[in-house]
């Protein structure tokens, strides 16, 4: 009698178009979602940046992306730019949380965020944002001063992952504005830490050496 043993195998439509066989591309895939998604907001006119761990890659941050996608909208335009992914073929669906905005592409998660640190996303931010590539198309992307300061604000005493904000603060210590940080997050005890800790790493300067 012959047994048939069961395997598994990746169709060749997976998200980020891996080979059959092979597992998907998972950055691949999410740097796909982010294009399009991009696209859409660009040729219909609507303010927006790119943030999160994306944001960090097109900064240059190396990394393995293996999360959603988050851009930063106008709540203003929330209602316009959900039809418009919608037109696009862009699965949306309303987040409990009304901050957010939550829509799929190429099999991946993708957040259009209207606070960012509890904050009401604005034009200010949004003006602040330098036009990156990323995988070849151009976008606007968060500050590295706005995306380092978003990623601590995240810092609780549930989530204090510092290996993973780690990284970005190396790459980037140069073209942040450490000052503003200290000064918008000192009263908060995780976010204090971690810059503490990037003193005791030598990533930024101390704060007794400064003027």
């Amino acid at each position: 009698m012959t047994r048939t043993v069961p395997v598994k195998t990746y169709a060749q439509d997976t998200p980020g178009g891996g080979a059959p066989g092979l597992p998907p591309d998972r950055t691949q895939s999410i740097l796909e979602a982010t294009k399009q998604v991009a696209g859409r907001l660009k040729s219909g006119g609507y303010p927006f940046a790119l943030a999160g761990s994306v944001a960090a890659y097109a900064h240059g941050v190396p990394a393995s992306l293996q999360h959603d996608t988050d851009f930063c909208i106008l709540r203003e335009d929330a209602q316009a730019v959900t039809e418009a992914l919608e037109a696009d073929g862009i699965e949306v669906r309303i987040a409990p949380e009304d901050w957010l905005i939550k829509a799929r592409s190429h099999g991946e998660e993708i957040d259009l965020i209207l606070e960012l640190a509890q904050q009401p996303v604005t034009r200010e931010l949004l003006d602040r944002a330098e036009t990156l590539p990323v995988d070849s198309v151009h976008m606007p992307v968060l500050s590295p001063t706005d995306l380092m300061g978003s990623l601590l604000h995240a810092f609780s005493e549930h989530h204090c992952d510092f290996g993973s904000v780690l990284p970005i603060a190396r790459t980037l210590r140069e073209k942040i504005d450490w000052d503003r940080l200290r000064r918008e997050h000192q009263a908060s005890p995780m976010p204090d830490a971690f810059l503490y800790l990037l003193e005791r790493l030598d990533v930024i300067e101390r704060r007794e050496a400064m003027p």
